[in-house]
């Protein structure tokens, strides 16, 4: 392989097609279902979709096949397979659904408004995930420019994924003959914890949530009147929630929402601390004066990887404070998204959630939890040795710097679908998310730069699979292992 050439592939590709792509891609409204009940009326999504189709379909790139796949009453599917050398196959995932817009965007900023300052690319969904299909074809692209052999590959793009991906499991179910048993996964959905290295994503967290109501009127009525004797809906709820989390420390005092943390899930966010510094923090926007949950980051670390952690992304009941006259309103609700570590059950963490706050109810309010969200987390099997040495050599090759490796607190659903589906299967879980990037947030961006060495790193491992495939590496190691979730190598 010409390295350098196959930089400057990426990197025209890049500049002249890609971020152009990704900027009209940004204009369209996709939201995912959960965000836009009348998704098939408004035509977003079809948009999205048939941009990104017809992309893949203008590309040269031989033994190619490119299909939108749909399935009745649900979001459509982009799939692409890629003829290849070799029994093996890889698999690529990436989305191009979007979150909602959020508040809090710089004047000259928006969600559908695409900008370029610099090396970033602002608007919703370009790095969450957009980039993912051109990223992803790119990196087949450049290696056929070099003759460079490479196992069938097939790519899925997905459009329900920031709804919990309840769509996917459909279609990979319906299309499972097609997509046969990869041995190695690709996923660019995920982050990275600064933009100088390859980072590896081993394990993510789960989530469940949902909406938490509580009543104690059947009408407002006056403040002056009824407080002292009518007890606020604002305070129960405050109550019900102490039955969950700490208020002092944020920490979930129940220990049924824990999970012993494996020692060598520790010792990497040790590593990665070490590496980071006050990065660890310092990428979010915090206030003048502010500061973290505490002083170890290491342990920050942990707490965004591997502990449960509530937050509360929702309010109704209240009424905006230009309009709140003296009233004790009738009921609160608010609604909550709990992270939970991976290898929790999220159903069995959500009907305890709703158990605990629902049973004897403080002052015999009606109180209501409507469970929304169930998405299991994912820690990534036993690392090939093949598979690491292909990580490092990419991340020196693409970067000029060593891989590192770290979970993250978010969730992808479709990591334990696969990883359940394909248990011999390795996996590369990556993604251009970085500091200050503030996926779902206001201000949303792109790294470029950081796009093209991922779509580089990409092309290298890809190619490395498939030596590894020709000395009989890459089938079944996980199963060899014994399913084992921890190894003595490093896992992304």
């Amino acid at each position: 392989m010409d390295k350098n050439a196959l930089s400057a592939f990426v990197a025209e590709r890049w500049d002249t097609d890609i971020v152009g792509q990704l900027v009209d891609y940004i204009k369209i409204p996709n939201k995912s279902p959960m965000f836009d009940a009348d998704w098939q009326k408004n035509g977003y999504m079809e948009q999205a979709t048939q941009q990104l189709a017809n992309w893949a379909k203008a590309q040269a790139i031989d033994g190619m096949r490119v299909e939108i796949v749909r399935l009745e009453n649900r979001t459509p599917l982009i799939f692409i397979e890629i003829e290849g050398q070799g029994e093996d196959c890889v698999l690529m995932y990436g989305h191009l659904d979007k979150q909602p817009e959020m508040t809090g965007w710089d004047a000259d900023l928006g969600p559908w408004t695409p900008v370029i300052k610099g090396d970033k690319l602002y608007g919703r969904g370009g790095a969450d995930d957009g980039y993912a299909l051109f990223g992803s074809l790119t990196a087949i692209a450049a290696l056929k420019a070099q003759g460079i052999a490479h196992a069938r590959t097939v790519i899925l793009i997905e459009a329900c994924e920031e709804s919990g991906s309840y769509d996917l499991p459909h279609y990979v179910d319906h299309l499972a003959e097609r997509i046969g048993k990869p041995s190695l996964v690709v996923c660019l959905d995920s982050g990275c914890a600064n933009y100088d290295q390859l980072w590896c994503t081993t394990s993510l967290r789960g989530l469940t949530g949902g909406n938490l109501r509580v009543d104690v009127l059947s009408e407002g009525v006056h403040s002056g009147d009824a407080s002292g004797i009518v007890p606020s809906s604002f305070r129960v709820l405050r109550q019900l929630l102490n039955r969950l989390e700490e208020v002092d420390t944020g920490r979930i005092h129940r220990e049924e929402l824990h999970v012993a943390i494996p020692e060598q899930r520790i010792s990497q966010a040790r590593r990665a601390a070490e590496v980071l510094g006050d990065d660890v923090f310092d990428k979010f926007p915090f206030l003048d004066g502010m500061r973290p949950m505490g002083s170890d980051l290491g342990e920050l670390i942990l707490n965004r990887t591997w502990r449960p952690m509530l937050s509360i992304t929702g309010v109704d009941g209240l009424p905006p404070l230009g309009n709140a006259g003296n009233v004790l309103r009738p009921f609160t609700a608010v609604k909550i998204s709990l992270r939970i570590p991976p290898m929790l059950d999220p159903d069995k963490a959500g009907a305890f959630v709703k158990q605990t706050l629902e049973a004897d109810p403080p002052y015999g309010a009606k109180v209501s939890f409507e469970l929304e969200k169930a998405s299991t987390g994912w820690n990534a099997p036993a690392l090939a040795p093949w598979l690491e040495s292909a990580i490092e050599e990419a991340s020196q090759a693409a970067f000029g710097a060593p891989a590192m490796y770290m979970g993250e607190g978010g969730t992808i659903p479709f990591m334990g679908m696969l990883g359940e589906k394909f248990p011999g299967a390795q996996f590369m879980i990556t993604g251009v998310l970085g500091p200050h990037s503030n996926a779902h947030g206001p201000n949303e961006f792109l790294h470029i730069p950081t796009g093209k060495r991922v779509t580089e790193a990409v092309a290298h491992v890809v190619a490395a699979h498939y030596r590894a495939g020709l000395q009989g590496l890459t089938m079944g190691v996980a199963a060899h292992a014994g399913h084992a979730q921890f190894g003595d190598h490093g896992c992304c």
